[in-house]
């Protein structure tokens, strides 16, 4: 597994690494929440009430949200166009969508003749781990993605063991791929790119600042290892009470955690976002408005 630095000390949110409970949240601004989606948002794979509910509760706050998930183009642009969201950042960080003045805006990190290119050697990728991992199988969304291969192992299939988990992510980087477990699927793909680079990106292009200028007011939830490079970089970083079952794979985990799982757990984060946030940092531009 990737090995990451010690968890940074920030000045206004404390430098433990120990998760605090969301009642421990200080008083803060707040501009933008970056989330991911399966099983943060989700519960057993479905947007429950609650946590739709949420999100509404944010955009009506004129707080920005942008889903940063490991789901597909093609999930992605259903997202962009119907969910009460700023825009939503796909497979891993290969691109954003943003739907904007009635028009959909895509922004792809790699060119499209590397991306086939990429696409070749997947192929051969995902063929030796259907071959050589019993009870793996594609992601059944895997028809709609443009960048990265994305292997079932828990979605649709019985849940595989740990070991089998490790050896798909072994054979992703014997190619030369990058490989991210989530907690439904391993994601690899070819690219200098992850859910991180292309969350400052989106900071920069969509949110008219840079990331550290803002990384204060800006919020991530997650729940999975795949969500690391995001809990070690936002100050606000928190995570749903099912990343315990993850725990070990992640170096550097979130600064605070919610008591309930999931969905719930989301809209947990939510209530004390908003019981905790100063009125007066409601200030996003250019939301949409529905």
């Amino acid at each position: 597994m990737l090995k990451l630095a010690p968890c940074p000390k920030d000045k206004n949110l404390g430098s433990s690494c120990e998760m605090k409970a969301l009642d421990q949240l200080p008083k803060f601004s707040l501009k933008c929440v970056f989330t991911d989606i399966d099983g943060t948002l989700t519960t057993s794979g479905r947007i429950g009430r609650r946590a739709y509910e949420a999100l509404w509760t944010l955009h009506d706050k004129g707080v920005a949200i942008v889903p940063v998930t490991g789901r597909p183009a093609g999930w992605c642009e259903m997202i962009a166009r119907t969910w009460p969201v700023h825009g939503v950042i796909g497979e891993n960080g290969a691109f954003y969508f943003r739907f904007s003045k009635g028009k959909m805006q895509r922004h792809f990190v790699i060119e499209e003749r590397e991306r086939l290119n990429f696409q070749k050697k997947l192929k051969v990728i995902e063929k030796q781990i259907l071959t050589e991992v019993p009870g793996s199988a594609l992601a059944s969304d895997q028809f709609t993605r443009m960048f990265d291969l994305a292997i079932d192992f828990c979605e649709d299939v019985p849940a595989l063991p740990e070991a089998a988990i490790d050896q798909i992510v072994t054979i992703f980087k014997s190619h030369g791929a990058i490989a991210k477990v989530s907690n439904i699927h391993v994601n690899g793909w070819f690219g200098n790119y992850d859910k991180l680079t292309t969350c400052r990106a989106y900071c920069e292009k969509e949110l008219g600042s840079t990331f550290e200028k803002i990384k204060h007011k800006i919020a991530f939830t997650g729940d999975s290892p795949n969500d690391a490079p995001m809990f070690k970089a936002f100050p606000l970083s928190f995570a749903v009470k099912n990343i315990k079952e993850f725990i070990d794979r992640i170096d550097t985990p979130p600064q605070f955690v919610s008591s309930l799982p999931e969905g719930e757990g989301f809209a947990e984060i939510v209530d004390h976002l908003i019981e905790k946030v100063e009125p007066s940092s409601f200030l996003i531009q250019n939301t949409p408005k529905y």
